[in-house]
C-alpha cells in the first residue's frame, strides 16, 4: 500500500492551535466521554464491506489536488500543455482507479499508466521542441504512477523523458529548484505549506485553505520566488476524508458531514482515526468546532490505513479518516 503522506499536514480552515479534546484520552489512546460531556444519543457503527466518503461540505480540509511542478527554465508552452493534458485526464474516479491498480491488482506503476494512456485519454497533445526531461517521483505508488502518466505524455509532445523515483519532499524539491529534477507531480496544499515554511519559518500562518483557487494563487506566488511554476491543477485529489460504512450511510441517511453532525453527535458515536487526531485541526478539535460534531469515544488506529479501514468495515468506529483517493473507493 501506499505511504501516507498528507495526513500529517494539520491545516483547517479557520483554526488556531487546538489542544486535546475533553475527555477523549491522551493522543494515542482510546477513551469514553463522560455522558454529561457529550449530548444526543449518537450513531452506532454499523458494519460493511463498501465504504463511502463524507462530503466536506463546509471544507474543514486543505485542498491537496494534483498539480504539475515545473523548474521555471524547463516550463516552455508546449510541456506545460502536455502536462496539463495528465491534470485533465486524471480526475478524482480515475485516480482512485489507478491506486486500484497498483494497491490492490499490484500492477506496476509504469503498467497502470502505460494501460490508462492506452484507453486514448492521452491522445492529441502537440509536438515540441523536445529534450531531456527528468520527472522525480515520490516513493509511493501513486506519485510514481502519476510521473510516468507525465513521462507518457511528455514523449508524446516530442521529449527524451524518465522518471526518477527520489523519495520525500525534502529530497526532490531541492532538486526540482535547482533543475537537477525538471517536473515533479505534486499536491496543491501540501507543497503550499511546504514552501510557506522554507520561506516564512517554522509556524506560519497557513496558506492552503478549503479555496483551491486562492491555494493555487498563493503557491504560485510562493514558487515564483524559488524558481518554480506549475501547470494546470487536476479535480482529482489526495486529502483527508472521512469515511462511514455505505450501510451506515443508508441506515442513517447521511452524505455531507453536516448532516453526519446533525444526526450523530453524540454517546454512541465512535470516531477512529491516527494517534494524534484529538490533537490536529483537520481531525477531531476540526470537526467538533466547524461541524459541532460530539463523539463518545475515539479510537486510536492508523492514518487512513487498513486498520481505519478495518474498523470501519467491522463496526468497530462509527466514522474513520481515510485518503480520498483510496483504492477503497474504487466503484468496480
Amino acid at each position: 500500500m501506499r505511504t501516507v503522506m498528507r495526513a500529517a499536514l494539520g491545516v483547517a480552515v479557520g483554526l488556531a492551535t487546538v489542544g486535546l479534546a475533553a475527555g477523549c484520552g491522551k493522543a494515542g489512546s482510546s477513551g469514553t466521554q463522560a455522558a454529561k460531556d457529550v449530548q444526543g444519543a449518537g450513531c452506532v457503527p454499523v458494519a460493511g464491506e463498501q465504504l463511502v466518503m463524507l462530503t466536506d461540505d463546509k471544507k474543514l480540509q486543505a485542498v491537496d489536488n494534483l498539480i504539475p511542478a515545473i523548474n521555471a527554465k524547463a516550463a516552455d508552452p508546449t510541456l506545460v500543455a502536455a502536462l496539463d493534458k495528465v491534470s485533465t485526464a486524471v480526475g478524482a474516479k480515475e485516480l482512485v482507479a489507478l491506486n486500484k491498480a497498483t494497491d490492490v491488482d499490484r500492477k506496476t506503476p509504469k503498467a497502470a499508466a502505460e494501460e490508462f494512456a492506452a484507453s486514448g485519454k492521452l491522445a492529441g497533445i502537440a509536438k515540441g521542441a523536445g529534450g531531456k526531461i527528468t520527472i522525480g517521483a515520490a516513493n509511493f505508488s501513486e506519485n510514481e504512477t502519476l510521473g510516468e502518466l507525465y513521462r507518457i505524455a511528455l514523449e508524446a509532445a516530442g521529449y527524451q523523458a524518465t522518471v526518477q523515483k527520489i523519495g520525500n519532499r525534502e529530497l526532490y524539491e531541492p532538486a526540482l529548484e535547482k533543475g537537477d529534477i525538471q517536473v515533479v507531480p505534486e499536491y496543491v496544499g501540501t507543497l503550499t505549506e511546504f514552501l510557506n515554511k522554507k520561506a516564512n519559518g517554522a509556524s506560519p500562518a497557513p496558506l492552503a485553505s478549503g479555496d483551491l483557487d486562492k491555494t493555487v494563487a498563493a503557491l504560485t506566488d510562493l514558487g515564483s520566488k524559488v524558481g518554480l511554476k506549475f501547470g494546470k491543477p487536476s479535480q482529482a485529489a489526495d486529502q483527508n476524508a472521512f469515511a462511514v460504512t455505505k450501510a451506515f450511510a443508508d441506515k442513517y441517511k447521511v452524505s455531507t458531514l453536516s448532516e453526519f453532525a446533525d444526526k450523530c453527535s453524540g454517546r454512541a458515536t465512535v470516531l477512529g482515526g491516527p494517534a494524534e487526531c484529538p490533537q490536529r485541526p483537520f481531525c477531531q478539535p476540526g470537526l467538533e468546532q466547524t461541524y459541532k460534531m460530539q463523539f463518545g469515544k475515539f479510537a486510536s488506529l492508523d492514518a487512513g490505513g487498513p486498520q481505519t479501514k478495518n474498523a470501519l468495515r467491522t463496526g468497530a468506529v462509527s466514522i474513520g479518516l481515510v485518503l480520498s483517493s483510496d483504492a477503497a473507493f474504487a466503484t468496480s
